[in-house]
């Protein structure tokens, strides 16, 4: 039997599908990336596989671990193509779903949409039943009503049920009832009930979310099938597992239980890694950019740690704002939706304006210039247009990319119905999807309590490092960190994903009159199940687990986390308890009131199993010089200096530990390319990150270089007498001199070199000024004296 040492992360997007093959004896990365393949996810899948065994012979059969991230789930939620779904639950509650929590988004537009349910109000049944909020039965079941119930649900073709009833969290027998009668009377059709999706307070939540596992779990079980077979038939024994939302990886047999918790598998994994590499350069804030064909994915990184939140929302009506889509209750790191992709559709809008967004061309047909049959103009098409990506080197020069055609369209589509010139509709393109993402990502930022200056920027995605200078800018960040293989963030995420299963309880009681033995025991059911699940991933290891309490002050609408490292909880001391729930709150809103009394909500686990985490290998180019890597120059649109002027291209491959230039600068690598401007330096660390200054620094430094580098492979930081020996002996990088001018000067100089070298054209001269969409601050000064 051969040994098994490679592992492989796939990601599927909306618009490519992106590989990562890891060699865990030698630590060699090979990367691929294929169109998605929309109608069967798995074709693009296999697609890949067979193209990575042409550069790396043999590996299948060598293969451990498969670790996948798909769209899949979410995409069938928005786009309404899960099973046809009932609802069976207590006698009084079939409108749950369209109540919600009573509130509104929008209290003053009388004209706001909410989602439809997943489930029509015909296929939402009751029973006649009912249990206290202590678990004692008020109203016994009637399987002769529940039989009734089930026969009318398969009498009308659904395809899977969703069982939720009234206070089920504390007594499930019920629901367990229920899910036997199904089997039955049913045993075609796939089953959720909420006390094994969701055992948790608060029943609209609760309900929303095992609704909306039933809703794609027939579709997300069929998937997984259909992959582990394919997977199987090219001769690949590893095991799968998929990426959680809520960070870590399970086996493929709980996410076809549970696909709720794989909702935002592919995005979570960018953000791991982000946290990964903060750990590695100590760099306690990080605001992660993952910005791909069709969506971009934002998450704030805090001491250290992606936030996780226990509820997110899905499938929204209005993009940003909060309480217009389906509320979906799992752990799910803390992501934010910013904005759009490379695959973005620009136009003109109803009110004569430029749009962007947030409709996608996404894979098929895609931008013009992919010459597949897109007809609408997209960021790519602009990226294209302004110079920062070669049409001979997309994807390393895979796709050849069609200029002309993307030229055209966006001349009659943009430029032309707008009255504005080309490079005004390319640039405004790029400009505006930049501003709608930093707006976004300002907001997200300040409801966390963080600070955008003094945050590090760390790019992915396929699209993420183009933008991710304009955007840093905008943010007003000191300094931009690019990952290498940063155009295949998300699969390479995969590796530093540890295997975990979070689960949670609801038990409502006061810290007073709490039976800490009765909690312990919860507890120990939770760690029992935790085992089980993460049993099934095939691995004989020591399972870790993590306590945490959800507590709140009586009568309070939201609850409080507090960990607790104690293993037997009866040895818990309740004034302790209640000592570390008021640090929490006072840290979190800058008081509490002890004289208020407290209550448990819920009772958390999570259980995890050893990371196998991959170490990077330093760059071994000590010996080359700055001009090796230069590619040469093309001219590109500077920001700054509001024209086309030569930006020097890098090979990011010939670039070596310790190279630092200055901008403006393109630097290539087959799945992504990064923009900087001519106010920045970039500099390579021993491992290929790229780090972008970007001016004044607010903040601890990061650790860059070899000197004073704590990383997770382990070194140890140099004394002070060493580093300044290292510094000292350090040779100077051969970097091409250049006279210290101010940056104006410099920069229009080599404007004049390019209006030299090339025609003018009438179309790169603006022929009106466009208004600034800020108010003239001295008339509002003015104005405001004269009041």
């Amino acid at each position: 039997m051969a040994e098994k040492y490679f592992r492989l992360g796939c990601d599927i997007g909306g618009t490519f599908t992106d590989f990562v093959l890891l060699n865990d004896q030698t630590g060699e990365l090979t990367i691929n990336k294929c169109l998605t393949t929309p109608r069967d996810p798995s074709d693009a899948v296999e697609h890949g596989i067979r193209e990575l065994e042409v550069k790396v012979p043999g590996f299948v059969e060598k293969m451990d671990e498969v670790i996948h991230g798909t769209t899949l789930v979410i995409n069938s939620i928005i786009e309404r193509k899960g099973a046809r779904t009932g609802l069976i639950t207590t006698k009084g509650f079939r409108d749950v779903l369209e109540l919600g929590r009573e509130s509104r988004y929008a209290p003053y537009d009388i004209f706001s949409e909410y989602p439809k349910p997943l489930v029509p109000r015909q296929y939402r049944l009751e029973v006649d039943e009912r249990v206290r909020s202590d678990g004692t039965i008020l109203k016994p079941l009637d399987p002769e009503d529940a039989k009734q119930v089930v026969r009318a649900l398969a009498s009308m073709g659904v395809e899977s049920i969703a069982v939720c009833l009234l206070n089920s969290f504390e007594n499930p027998t019920h629901e367990l009832m229920i899910k036997e009668i199904i089997e039955k009377e049913a045993p075609h059709v796939s089953i959720s009930i909420s006390y094994h999706v969701l055992p948790q307070i608060r029943e609209y939540e609760r309900t929303s979310t095992t609704v909306t596992n039933a809703y794609v779990k027939p579709l997300t079980g069929s998937y997984l099938a259909r992959l582990s077979g394919r997977l199987e038939s090219i001769g690949c024994k590893g095991k799968l597992f998929i990426m959680l939302s809520s960070g870590g990886i399970t086996s493929v047999d709980t996410a076809a239980q549970f696909p709720v918790r794989i909702i935002e598998s592919g995005p979570t994994a960018a953000v791991i890694a982000g946290q990964y590499y903060g750990k590695m350069f100590n760099l306690p804030d990080m605001f992660c950019f993952d910005m791909g064909g069709t969506t971009a994915k934002s998450c704030l990184i805090q001491r250290g740690v992606a936030g996780v939140v226990p509820t997110f929302e899905v499938g929204r009506v209005q993009r940003f704002m909060k309480g217009s889509g389906l509320t979906i209750q799992v752990p799910v790191v803390d992501l934010m939706e910013i904005g759009a992709g490379g695959g973005s559709i620009a136009k003109v809008s109803k009110l004569g304006t430029l749009q962007v967004g947030p409709e996608s061309s996404s894979a098929d047909p895609g931008p013009i210039c992919y010459a597949r049959g897109g007809q609408d103009p997209c960021v790519t098409d602009a990226d294209l247009l302004l110079g920062y990506l070669d049409e001979n080197y997309f994807l390393g020069g895979e796709m050849k990319l069609d200029k002309e055609a993307a030229k055209k369209g966006v001349m009659e589509k943009i430029a032309k119905p707008l009255g504005v010139t080309f490079v005004q509709a390319i640039w405004g393109i790029h400009d505006l999807i930049n501003e709608t993402m930093a707006a976004a990502a300002k907001t997200h930022i300040a409801e966390k309590g963080g600070n955008p200056k003094i945050v590090t920027v760390a790019a992915f995605g396929g699209a993420g490092p183009v933008h991710a200078y304009g955007l840093a800018k905008k943010l007003g960040a000191p300094r931009l960190i690019v990952p290498p293989n940063a155009g295949v963030g998300s699969a390479l995420g995969f590796f530093t994903a540890p295997r975990a299963f979070d689960l949670v309880r609801s038990h409502k009681v006061s810290l007073a009159e709490a039976d800490f033995a009765a909690i312990e025991k919860i507890f120990r059911e939770q760690e029992a199940d935790g085992e089980k699940t993460l049993k099934k991933a095939g691995k004989d290891e020591a399972v870790r687990f993590e306590r945490s309490l959800d507590m709140r002050f009586v009568g309070q609408g939201s609850e409080t986390n507090v960990p607790v490292a104690e293993r037997d909880f009866p040895r818990v001391k309740k004034e302790e308890i209640r000592k570390k729930f008021d640090q929490i709150y006072e840290k979190l809103y800058g008081r509490t009131y002890p004289d208020s009394a407290v209550e448990f909500i819920n009772f958390k686990v999570r259980a995890s199993l050893p990371e196998r985490l991959f170490k990077f290998s330093k760059l071994d180019k000590k010996g080359q010089g700055l001009k090796a890597a230069v590619k040469g120059q093309r001219p590109a649109y500077s920001g700054i200096a509001k024209d086309f002027i030569p930006y020097t291209v890098y090979d990011r491959y010939k670039l070596f530990p310790n190279a630092k230039f200055k901008g403006p600068a393109i630097i290539e690598e087959k799945e992504s390319t990064l923009i900087v401007g001519e106010d920045t330096t970039v500099s390579v660390d021993d491992y290929g990150f790229l780090w972008v200054d970007l001016g004044t620094v607010h903040g601890p430094q990061p650790a860059k270089g070899t000197a004073g580098k704590r990383t997770v492979q382990g070194e140890k930081p140099k004394a002070k007498g060493e580093k300044a020996k290292a510094k000292a002996s350090k040779p100077k990088a051969r970097e091409v001199k250049r006279k210290a001018k101010p940056a104006k000067t410099r920069v229009q100089a080599l404007a004049a070199k390019v209006k030299a070298a090339k025609p003018k054209a009438k179309s790169a001269k603006p022929k009106a000024k466009v208004k600034s969409a800020k108010p003239n601050a001295k008339k509002y000064k003015a104005k405001k004296s004269k009041r």
